[in-house]
C-alpha cells in the first residue's frame, strides 16, 4: 500500500508539471504565431530589426530565424515615378529601398530575421550598373550571416515583400523608416517642376509648358513692343487663364532674355516669353493636350524663344 501512494503521488505531481508545460507553451505558441508568420505586420511599421526587445525572438542569446540568401540584383536602372521620381529598381523592375535604421558611414544593416523576411535583402554579386547608375557608388556589406548585401551611397539595399510587379512602390514611406532608393543613395522624392520649362511634342517640336505640363499659348492680337499689351480680356480670359509670374531662375530651357511680367489693367501679372504676353489653354485637360493650337487661326503654342510655335508667316 505504501509502495501505491508513492507511485500515485509521483504520477499526480507530473501531472501538475505537465499540464504547466503545456500551459507555458501554449502562451509562447500564441506569441510566436502572431509575430512570425505569413503577415508581415511587424515589418510594415518600420521597427524591427536587430537585437535584444524587438519581441522576434531577434535578441541576445535567441537562435536566429533562418533567412534566405539575398536576392540577385541583376542590372540596376533609373525609373521613374510620378509621386515619388526618380528611383533605382532591379533588373527586374522591383523598386529598391533604404531603411533609416541602417547606415551608410560605415554601410551597416540592422534588418535581420522577420525584418528582413518583409524586406529582403538584395545580393551584392551580381549587381551590374546600368543607365543612370554610376557604378562607383556600389558597393557591398556584409550581413551577420555572412552573405554580401548590395549598397548604393554606402546604404544597404532592400526589396518589400509587398512589391508584387515590376513599379510598385508599396514600401514608400512605411513606418517613416523606409524610403525608396535615389540613385545616389538619397531618399527618392520627386522634384518639383519648374515654373516654365519645355518639352518635345511629337507633331509641334519643342514647346513651353507651365509647371503642371500644360501646353503654354500666344494670342496673335497681343502686344509686345513698346511694351506687352494683352487684347485677351472679359470672357476671353475664362478660355485662356494668363500665366502667373515665374522667376527666371525658375525656368528649364526657356530663353531668358525678356523673360518679364507686366501690369494687366484688371491689375493681375501676367508671365511673357519675349515680351509676348503667355496663356493655357482651359479645353486641354491633362498635361501634354494641345487644344488650343490654331484655334481661330490666332492662338498658337510657344517656341522656348516666345515665337508662335506654327503660326502662319507674315
Amino acid at each position: 500500500m505504501k509502495t501505491s501512494w508513492r507511485s500515485a503521488s509521483l504520477v499526480a505531481s507530473a501531472a501538475v508539471v505537465l499540464a504547466l508545460t503545456t500551459a507555458c507553451g501554449q502562451d509562447g505558441g500564441a506569441t510566436g504565431s502572431q509575430n512570425v508568420g505569413a503577415t508581415a505586420a511587424p515589418g510594415d511599421v518600420g521597427n524591427i530589426g536587430a537585437g535584444a526587445g524587438d519581441g522576434l525572438g531577434t535578441g541576445a542569446g535567441g537562435a536566429q530565424a533562418s533567412a534566405s540568401p539575398p536576392e540577385s540584383a541583376g542590372k540596376l536602372s533609373v525609373s521613374t515615378n510620378a509621386e515619388i521620381g526618380e528611383l533605382v529598381t532591379d533588373g527586374a523592375g522591383r523598386t529598391l529601398y533604404r531603411f533609416d535604421a541602417d547606415t551608410a558611414k560605415p554601410p551597416k544593416t540592422t534588418c535581420e530575421n522577420d525584418c528582413a523576411t518583409a524586406w529582403p535583402p538584395v545580393a551584392a554579386d551580381d549587381a551590374l550598373a546600368g543607365e543612370g547608375i554610376d557604378k562607383d557608388l556600389l558597393g557591398e556589406v556584409t550581413r551577420p550571416d555572412g552573405t554580401k548585401q548590395l549598397t548604393i551611397g554606402g546604404w544597404p539595399a532592400y526589396r518589400y515583400a509587398k512589391d508584387t510587379a515590376a513599379g510598385d512602390v508599396k514600401g514608400q514611406g512605411v513606418g517613416g523608416k523606409w524610403y525608396a532608393l535615389a540613385a545616389d543613395g538619397k531618399k527618392a522624392e520627386a522634384q518639383e517642376a519648374a515654373g516654365l520649362s519645355t518639352r518635345e511634342d511629337p507633331k509641334l517640336g519643342e514647346i513651353v509648358v507651365d509647371k503642371n505640363g500644360m501646353t503654354v499659348y500666344r494670342f496673335m492680337k497681343d502686344e509686345a513692343w513698346p511694351k506687352p499689351v494683352s487684347a485677351c480680356t472679359g470672357a476671353c480670359l475664362e478660355k485662356w487663364p494668363v500665366v502667373a509670374p515665374v522667376e527666371p531662375d525658375d525656368t528649364e530651357g526657356v530663353v531668358k532674355e525678356d523673360l518679364m511680367t507686366f501690369t494687366r489693367p484688371d491689375g493681375a501679372e501676367q508671365q511673357t516669353v519675349d515680351c509676348w504676353p503667355i496663356y493655357t489653354f482651359a479645353g486641354d485637360k491633362k498635361a501634354g493636350d494641345t487644344n488650343g493650337q490654331g484655334v481661330g487661326g490666332t492662338w498658337y503654342a510657344v517656341a522656348p524663344d516666345g515665337k508662335p510655335v506654327g503660326a502662319p508667316k507674315k
